[in-house]
């Protein structure tokens, strides 16, 4: 049989075709291959990125708070005073603002006589009723004596709490949460006037307006009469915030208690809690 002529081209002419295709979607694969790549690679960069700017702002955060403290421990007209100004050291590539809050002025629930309680109390809303019961209990909740332990956890249970006093000084502002005939609206109103920390009786020179008229109901109006020599461990909240140019942020609180040290040593610093605050 004769050879049909021009196949053999043809057909090589196809192969070729088929083969500069199989080329062609190689390439546009290779080609989506890198640009996905490089997405995720400028992701896991810009990711890198903000990790960095993060951890640089709240590192500077953290280190004003020592700072904070220095300038509260000065002896010079230069202190920094602890009434809430706002203070802002200079910090290339950042905006910082620093303030200090006495604590002078708080009532700590752990140390605070009875009738101070009820009066607070009511001076956030409760009834006179309801701020003294309220009181009782937290004095018993803080308390180490047990008393009629059964009694008491048989009144917790019959309010449906699974639990009773632990007979032991309040851990944290929130566990007063726990107290029975504390309520949620309650203890939001009480939270600005309290401190854990505060060691003293509330001075009534530096209280806010509601814990100086609970002063008052319970008789506790005379301001602290300090010894000759005396010098009184006190607590302060540093809150800072900064920020720098591209646009990160941290804030951070800490609360710190000062501890006087005999003769000419310095005062001991105390960091009783570092946390993050609830921001704007």
């Amino acid at each position: 049989m004769a050879a049909q002529p021009g196949r053999k081209g043809g057909n090589a002419r196809g192969q070729g075709g088929f083969a500069l295709l199989i080329v062609l979607w190689t390439l546009v694969g290779l080609s989506l291959l890198v640009s996905v790549v490089l997405a995720v690679a400028g992701s896991a960069l810009r990711g890198t990125s903000a990790l960095r700017g993060a951890a640089q702002v709240q590192a500077l955060a953290e280190g004003e708070i020592w700072d904070a403290v220095f300038h509260a421990l000065d002896r010079s007209p230069a202190r920094w005073a602890m009434d809430g100004r706002a203070y802002t050291p200079g910090m290339q590539g950042a905006a910082m603002t620093v303030r200090l809050f006495d604590e002078a002025g708080l009532v700590n629930p752990n140390t605070a006589p009875r009738a101070l309680l009820v009066a607070l109390l009511h001076g956030c809303g409760a009834t006179p009723a309801q701020a003294a019961d309220i009181a009782a209990n937290m004095a018993q909740w803080r308390s180490s004596a047990a008393g009629n332990a059964a009694a008491t956890r048989q009144r917790y249970l019959v309010a449906g709490r699974g639990y009773s006093p632990p007979y032991g000084a309040f851990q944290s502002v929130e566990e007063l949460g726990l107290v029975l005939g504390m309520t949620p609206r309650l203890l939001q109103a009480l939270r600005p006037h309290l401190s854990l920390t505060q060691p003293n009786d509330p001075d009534i020179g530096l209280a806010d307006p509601v814990v100086r008229q609970a002063l008052r109901e319970a008789g506790l109006f005379m301001p602290h009469q300090p010894l000759p020599g005396e010098v009184r461990p006190r607590s302060f909240v540093v809150l800072v915030d900064v920020r720098d140019t591209q646009g990160y942020r941290a804030m951070r609180e800490a609360t710190i208690l000062l501890t006087p040290a005999a003769g000419t040593l310095a005062d001991g610093v105390h960091v009783v809690r570092i946390r993050t605050p609830d921001g704007p």
